[in-house]
């Protein structure tokens, strides 16, 4: 066996010292130039900007003429008013450069990741491009329009509106604009225009690689990945080329070379393959492709640098689901909605991704980086990226690639009926194309979905409309292996509740007794913190929080059609507390409801695996500052309390208890049932578990638990403890979960106490 190993070793030494010889000097074929930037605008289409100022690419145009103009920040109070007329004005931005030192082989492109939205491309004063939407990058030949001295000018035309009034989010049901941006219950009404994503020029070899796609498909029992390598070129003639596949130590574990014309399609096989894995599962293996495009002397013209994981998805049958209905006249059980990944139920813990930034333009790598840690450390395992929002950059997705994040991906519909028409399906089909050639290239991607809510009455879509019978087709076509649903919800999967109580239900009763195979969005509201508060909050508008004030405007009071009281839901607050007497008590009052009910919203929904199999809550960010909100972080990054809770609530090992009322009176029989909850590998035996109620000082021990085992990726039902509750001298009390083997799997429930009978 050692002897085998160390020859095996050899010859993967040798194919390495083989390749270096083979290739003997790499240059880049890409030389990328940055470029300078300045903006107009004007009210007419034809009308020259009256002057210039400078812009930062990528960004928008509506952060340069606040910086220019020294507007104060769009985030205090109601400031962001101020951008209003900025949605209906038509925007030039120019940068100039020289005449490029060009070799005979080597041309000239402008490339634009993505500009937003409707817009002309003008060379030298000659229209070259004219394009709707912000998702197909933009890539031009400038080579044989160029002079000594040139000028580019993108030309961007005002927000698109389905019509003038009423100026809501129906005013982009026609378009692949993020709905989002033309106002909703946490956003305020900024709509963004300009260059978004990376823009340059650059010098290219005559002959390109412009695309290269690893596709797989992996054998029944894992051991084989049959892989079709694939790439697209622009040659002058035919070239040589190498691919190579090296594992994450390294190694090469796979290669191919030979000639190439435009269009290359190559067979090849790989042995036990590595699988990828979301975090909690094992390890998010990642292989780095490399292909080598390779003129007549072996010289490297270009190389195209890719990360892959192997892996297979499918949505399966949640357990039980086939049963239903169970009465006749039989119809249609619901939709499958459990993740199977390389053969392993998955129960998906995670919750709602929304644009991290107003203005998508000033997104970086670090601040994804820095939102996909806390994702992680919250111990989710995936993320729902929302209709509404962005489709996110490149380098999100590379991120949860690495950190073994899941995706459920939505295509940009929310809460909008999209017509049938064809100039709406033809932006529609080109922007499509585009995001799933970007996007399926990733091991995170578990899910393409057309939309959000698109079945509801406020939609008032169907599984017929044209655009979800396209989405699903060109997802069939493109990435036939990647799950495709409609829309989220579909039946049996749950959207809500969004308050802790609703209709004379508390959270917990309505958790307790719901039945569904995923909770696609369910959330609580929390006040942000202090600090937060007093960024967008004027002093003397502080406390108390009232209507018509920078509360509103931040979403406290009128936020959503529910209630005048959404989000701050001060009437709920009263329904268990005092009226606060400072901002402080308010805080703490919110926070407390916000964190007790995510918690029970996450165990409850883990309680009812195995026929449910997903929970996410609404939402996990926010883009800027909201007063109060369903999200676990206050913008940028600030976590409220719930963040805490539901981390523990998602643990993959955890005892839970069900909490069945928030209020317990004095004398009163309380009553919990425990659970421990496995969504582990991990096979756990012999667990002392004691039930403890703490008021103050004083802590009763109720009772105990012995679990003889806890089998890996699956809850154990426990007893259902009583006791009649003393008399104590607090407004609170706690439910205390102790297991002695390991403290880390303790739980810890905080609940309301009043004297006397209820």
């Amino acid at each position: 066996m050692l002897r085998f190993f160390l020859e095996e070793q050899m010859v993967n030494e040798m194919k390495q010292n083989m390749i270096s010889a083979q290739i003997k000097r790499e240059r880049k074929a890409v030389q990328v130039e940055s470029l300078k930037w300045e903006l107009g605008y004007s009210a007419e289409q034809n009308q020259q900007p009256d002057k210039f100022i400078p812009a930062v690419v990528p960004g928008s145009v509506q952060l340069d003429i606040a910086r220019d103009a020294n507007y104060p920040d769009y985030n205090y109070a109601d400031n962001y008013r101020l951008f209003r007329w900025m949605e209906d004005m038509y925007y030039t931005y120019r940068t100039k450069f020289d005449l490029p030192n060009l070799k005979s082989n080597e041309k000239l492109w402008f490339v634009s990741k993505g500009i937003d939205y409707q817009f002309e491309i003008y060379f030298n004063n000659k229209l070259i491009h004219a394009q709707e939407g912000m998702y197909v990058a933009v890539e031009l030949d400038l080579t044989s329009y160029l002079k000594q001295s040139n000028v580019l000018e993108v030309k961007i035309m005002p927000a698109p509106k389905r019509f003038a009034f009423p100026e809501d989010k129906k005013q982009a049901s026609h378009v692949t604009k993020p709905p989002v941006s033309y106002g909703w219950d946490w956003h305020p009404r900024l709509i963004p225009l300009g260059i978004w994503d990376d823009t340059f020029i650059e010098i290219r070899n005559t002959s390109f690689v412009n695309d290269v796609y690893v596709d797989y498909e992996l054998s029944d029992d894992f051991s084989v990945a049959d892989i079709k390598l694939k790439a697209s070129a622009v040659l002058e003639n035919e070239h040589p080329y190498r691919w190579e596949l090296k594992d994450a130590e390294g190694y090469c574990v796979l290669s191919s070379e030979g000639m190439m014309e435009s269009l290359l399609d190559v067979a090849l096989t790989l042995k036990s393959p590595k699988l990828w894995w979301p975090h909690d599962h094992g390890v998010p293996y990642l292989y780095i492709s490399s292909f080598y495009l390779i003129d007549n002397n072996g010289e490297v013209i270009q190389s195209v640098k890719n990360k892959i994981g192997f892996r297979k998805v499918q949505l399966v049958m949640n357990e039980g689901a086939w049963d239903e209905p169970a009465e006749f006249p039989k119809t249609r059980s619901v939709p499958p909605a459990q993740i199977e990944l390389n053969g392993r139920k998955i129960f998906a813990k995670g919750t709602n991704w929304v644009n991290p930034e107003v203005f998508p333009g000033i997104i970086t790598d670090e601040r994804y980086r820095e939102l996909l840690d806390i994702v992680v450390a919250t111990n989710f395992n995936i993320v729902r990226t929302w209709g509404g929002s962005i489709i996110n950059k490149a380098s999100f997705f590379e991120l949860c690639d690495t950190l073994g994040i899941m995706v459920w991906q939505e295509f940009p519909l929310s809460c909008n009926h999209y017509p049938d028409d064809s100039a709406y399906l033809t932006l529609l089909e080109n922007e499509a194309r585009a995001i799933i050639k970007r996007i399926r290239k990733h091991p995170s991607l578990m899910l393409w979905c057309g939309g959000n809510e698109l079945f509801n009455s406020w939609s008032g879509m169907t599984d017929q409309s044209l655009a979800l019978r396209m989405l699903n087709a060109l997802c069939y076509e493109l990435d036939r292996d990647t799950p495709f649903i409609s829309t989220s919800p579909l039946f049996g999967i749950a959207h809500g509740n969004y308050v802790f109580r609703w209709k004379g239900q508390e959270v917990f009763e309505m958790m307790n007794k719901s039945h569904h195979t995923a909770y696609a969005e369910t959330g609580l509201p929390g006040i942000s913190p202090l600090e937060t508060l007093k960024r967008i909050i004027p002093a003397n508008q502080l406390f108390p929080p009232q209507e018509g004030t920078a509360w509103e405007d931040h979403h406290a009071f009128n936020a959503w059609d529910a209630s005048v009281e959404t989000w701050l839901c001060q009437d709920i607050l009263k329904e268990y507390m005092d009226p606060a007497k400072s901002i402080e008590e308010l805080i703490f009052q919110s926070q407390l409801l916000q964190s007790e009910g995510y918690k029970a919203i996450y165990e409850a929904a883990r309680r009812q695996k195995p026929y449910c199999s997903m929970v996410l809550n609404w939402c996990f960010n926010e883009p800027w500052p909201t007063a109060a909100n369903n999200s676990l972080l206050a913008y940028p990054s600030v976590p409220k309390p719930a963040l805490a809770a539901v981390r523990d609530a998602c643990r993959p090992l955890c005892a839970s208890a069900v909490i069945y009322k928030f209020v317990w009176h004095e004398n009163e029989l309380f009553t919990t049932d425990l659970w421990f909850l496995n969504d582990s590998l991990q096979v756990l035996a012999d667990q002392r578990i004691t039930v403890s109620l703490q008021a103050g000082n004083e802590k009763l021990l109720v009772s105990e638990w012995k679990v003889s085992e806890v089998k890996p990726n699956m809850n154990v039902a426990g007893p259902t403890i009583s006791c009649k509750l003393p008399s104590w001298n607090v407004q609170f009390f706690k439910l205390i979960v102790e297991v002695q083997e390991d403290a880390t799997f303790n739980a810890e429930y905080t609940l309301i106490y009043r004297k006397g009978k209820n």
